[in-house]
């Protein structure tokens, strides 16, 4: 079935519901005949969703496969722009690197590269991210905001309250964000978000968001080095999670916090992204490329900037890996 097809297909099953669709409505809408439909619906149910015909109703979706794809992806999203041109991969080297890619070649806004496994995953700092096969949700987004360059870190922020705000709604956790960007469940690592742009001189082209999630790993699943400082959704949760529905939540999420900034600007983001963050009011260490700071954190600036109180005065950071103090 041609991409178009199915997701066409794909979205007439999604906003039918549990109601069902005549052949003839189907053969109208993809444009072919009533035998090309049923071909259509066959290799759905070679993918795995079960798909009931009746007799002078049609067609109807019973259950999906479970298993993260494209189709299961676009069934039941509900954003008018995030995802839409969606580009899946069962392996990729990095969904960044592709992402990076596809936007220099003129994607539009909202493009969403999705793998269910990196073979070169990397988190900040160049850190190598662990990105196995069939447990966790590694995804790249692609935005074009008409933005100053100096504001661009603060699409840093709404990321993480956007992830924080989905996996709340969808897995029924809830997570901490440690400045500017890692979620963390009872103090364990459980969301990286990696922000990158392309700019030319003073105009943002696009700033791609990388979104690395630990979904359904056990312990056992962590490489030794990281099983106590690394946790999952099911880990917390004690059950499975539908890796479909939690991305689906995330664009909509991220879609509605992206149109409230664009629309209200920083401040509603910043009040949210406070609202979630540790260690504010609390002695941190940043430690810099330019040397490492002792202060008490006194949340972010109108910029998305971290302000330090120290010994010397407020020392904004803009990079830093942070640690929170018990002296």
């Amino acid at each position: 079935m041609g991409s178009k097809l199915r997701t066409q297909l794909i979205d007439l099953f999604s906003k039918a519901g549990d109601e069902f669709i005549s052949g003839q409505k189907i053969s109208d809408a993809l444009g072919c005949s009533r035998t090309a439909v049923w071909k259509h619906i066959e290799e759905l149910r070679n993918e795995g969703y079960e798909v009931e015909a009746v007799r002078r109703k049609g067609y109807r979706l019973v259950k999906k496969p479970g298993k993260l794809s494209e189709s299961e992806i676009r069934f039941g999203l509900k954003t008018e722009l995030l995802g839409r041109q969606l580009y899946y991969h069962d392996v990729l080297p990095s969904t960044q690197k592709t992402a990076h890619e596809l936007a220099n070649n003129g994607a539009p806004e909202g493009t969403l590269v999705v793998a269910d496994k990196q073979t070169a995953g990397r988190g900040r700092m160049s850190r190598v991210w662990h990105s196995q096969e069939g447990n966790g949700i590694w995804m790249s987004l692609i935005l074009r905001p008409d933005i100053p360059l100096q504001q661009t870190p603060q699409l840093t922020l709404l990321s993480a309250v956007a992830v924080v705000q989905a996996i709340e709604e969808a897995a029924g956790v809830q997570a901490d964000i440690k400045w500017p960007n890692d979620l963390l469940i009872h103090g364990k690592k459980a969301v990286g978000i990696l922000t990158e742009m392309q700019a030319e001189e003073d105009r943002v082209r696009s700033i791609i968001i990388g979104i690395g999630i630990n979904v359904n790993q056990q312990s056992a699943d962590f490489p030794q080095e990281l099983q106590q400082i690394a946790t999952s959704l099911s880990q917390e949760a004690g059950e499975k999670i539908d890796r479909a529905g939690l991305i689906q939540q995330i664009l909509l999420s991220f879609e509605k916090r992206y149109h409230d900034y664009l629309k209200h600007g920083f401040t509603p983001i910043k009040l949210l992204w406070e609202s979630y963050a540790l260690g504010i009011g609390q002695e941190l260490r940043a430690r810099t490329l330019k040397g490492t700071f002792y202060g008490k954190s006194l949340g972010i600036d109108d910029e998305g900037v971290l302000l330090l109180e120290t010994k010397e005065g407020i020392k904004k950071i803009y990079s830093a890996d942070i640690e929170m103090e018990s002296f």
